[in-house]
Parts: structure tokens; sequence; C-alpha cells
């Protein structure tokens, strides 16, 4: 998947994601807000496939799932993060956003288009073409994000199962 990037910084945690303030509202409300307080355009200029790259603990803080759901509702293709809040990146992957661990990260600039493979665990900086090796994404939770996330992947097994 290829997609332009958004960089953030380290410890860019749920609240910062998902405002507390809205949560009270609709999904739809509260992703309008999402990451505003560190980049006030990032919902409303986010597009479709676009992928964010932060540094580490990436989605600290609480367990809320709609840190991941703002995300996927805005249309980001995947996060990619030197590390990730644990919770966070289970959430992310139930929601069928792809997480990459990649120590390499912060060597992804902004408004760069990057080609992501999780499966294999690599980047290419499409700007320059430079690879960068990642944690590959273990084939059980690629077939999730495959299917939309944790509860299609459910279903379709119960089905079979059946």
């Amino acid at each position: 998947m290829i997609g332009r990037v958004w960089k953030f910084g380290d410890g860019i945690d749920t609240d910062l994601l998902a405002p507390g303030a809205y949560m009270k509202g609709s999904v739809e409300e509260l992703a309008k807000h999402c990451l505003e307080s560190v980049e006030p355009n990032f919902a409303a200029s986010v597009k479709p496939g676009d992928v964010v790259v932060a540094g580490r603990n990436f989605g600290i803080g609480s367990s809320r799932e709609q840190a991941a759901q703002a995300l996927k509702m805005l249309g980001v293709a995947a996060v990619v993060a030197e590390s990730f809040g644990g919770i966070f990146y289970r959430n992310a992957f139930n929601l069928g956003l792809p997480a990459l661990v990649c120590a390499q990260a912060g060597t992804i600039e902004a408004g760069q288009e990057i080609d992501i493979d999780p499966a294999a665990g690599r980047i290419v900086v499409q700007d320059d073409g430079r690879v960068l090796t990642c944690d590959a994404v273990p084939d059980h939770l690629m077939q999730i994000v495959a299917l939309g996330g944790l509860v299609p992947y459910l279903e379709q097994r119960f089905r079979r199962a059946g």
C-alpha cells in the first residue's frame, strides 16, 4: 500500500487521538477532532490511504478503542511508529488498521510517499528508494486486517466451524 505521510513525534497518547471532550458524541464527531491539539488541520486534511508515522509510544494512555477507530474513520491506511502502547496496538488490528513497528520511522518525513508491506516488514520511501526494515506483522493479524477487523474475522471462522 502506498500512502502519503503525516509525521508526529513521541508520546502521541489516546487523548490526542480521541479527545475526551468529544467521547460522548458519535465516532464521526470524535474523528473530526483527532490529533487537533498537535496538528489542527489533520482531520480536515487527511486523505484516505494516508499513513501516520510517529516516534515512540504511539497510542499510550487509556484503553479507548476510539483512538484507533478515529484514524480508521478518517481513512488512515496504516500507522508506523518506533513503538506502540500495547492496548492501542491490539485495538488497531481489531479494527482492521495495520500498525507497523519500525525502529527507522524517524527517518521518514511528512509529505513523503511510502510503500508499506506489513507482512514482509518493509517500507520503501518512494522519494529516494530507501528500504526500511520493520517488524513483520504476523499472518494472523494480517488476516484480521484483510477481513476488516476482528469481528468479521471471527464471524468467518465461526461460519466455517459451524
